[in-house]
């Protein structure tokens, strides 16, 4: 009986060893998407009232987790009975990815056509203050709907050949991590200003020591949610690239000679503006053959 038990966490330890390699894998292949998620909910978690960034952040957490308890299940069944639509779902995300990222490199080459008129308000009611916060945080956990899905495809990707088992593991340990470190990552950097205040609030002394990282901590915040989103964006490319390139055969040889990661960037580029031009013009030809309600 002693035998048994040892042979049993023998294979449990070398399930658990299997589970940690295949995790580390996996990390790698979501670490794009990972990055974009950072950058999207960095911004999205910024730009509420201080005492309001927290509870709102906890808000979208929820919503990120109760999005992998829907998204997991479904994504084990396809994986079980139809491998197929995994890979389907994937280039399907893929295109999406690719145009993301070729969407925010035309918005970047032309800001003028995208510039919004801020009307600053006073007088807001607290009514109407909850209404808005509840709009982005919804939008915020659509847009995690979408991340969320690709985060787990992509992981189940590549442990798609692997027992049920190690898959289920494999991804749903991606997918904490895609909730707990993104999230966590993210309560830190829309934290960071108000902690500067603190800082520079600490002593009456000017231009002292906690001045300084005060106001290094408050100016940082965002530069860094703005590098984080051009990060994010070449990150959009370069793994929307990489599941064309490993899932589709006449691309996973297109110019061997050049190093794989500019060739992915490349396909991404490609592909997304492709899908943005058909879905740009699509969208005019729409509106043009709309009847006129005068």
């Amino acid at each position: 009986m002693a035998s048994g038990l040892f042979a049993l966490l023998d294979d449990i330890a070398t399930l658990m060893d299997d589970v940690a390699v295949m995790s580390k894998v996996a990390a790698k292949k979501t670490a794009g998407i990972l990055g974009d998620d950072l950058a999207v909910n960095a911004e999205k978690a910024s730009g509420f009232v201080s005492d309001r960034e927290i509870p709102v952040l906890w808000a979208i957490t929820k919503g990120s987790l109760l999005n992998k308890i829907i998204i997991l299940p479904v994504a084990f069944l396809l994986s079980a009975f139809v491998p197929v639509a995994v890979t389907i779902i994937l280039i399907i995300g893929g295109l999406y990815l690719a145009y993301e990222g070729a969407e925010k490199i035309y918005e970047y080459l032309t800001p003028n056509k995208h510039t919004k008129t801020i009307v600053l308000e006073e007088d807001i009611s607290e009514k109407e203050v909850l209404r808005r916060e509840n709009e982005k945080i919804k939008s915020a956990i659509v847009t995690d709907f979408i991340l969320s899905v690709e985060i787990v495809i992509i992981a189940l990707g590549t442990v798609v050949n692997e027992p049920i088992l190690e898959q289920i593991l494999v991804v749903t340990i991606i997918a904490l991590i895609a909730t707990v470190g993104v999230y966590g990552i993210v309560a830190v950097i829309v934290r960071m200003d108000e902690f500067g205040f603190k800082l520079i609030a600490m002593n009456d002394q000017k231009d002292s020591f906690s001045d300084k990282v005060g106001l290094l901590l408050v100016n940082a915040l965002p530069k860094i949610i703005k590098a984080m989103g051009f990060i994010g964006t070449i990150a959009l490319l370069l793994v929307s690239g990489g599941i064309f390139v490993h899932n589709l055969d006449f691309m996973h040889h297109l110019f061997p000679s050049i190093p794989s990661i500019i060739t992915e960037f490349l396909v991404g580029l490609v592909v997304g503006f492709a899908v943005w031009a058909v879905i740009h013009f699509g969208k005019k030809l729409f509106t043009k053959s709309k009847p006129s309600t005068h």
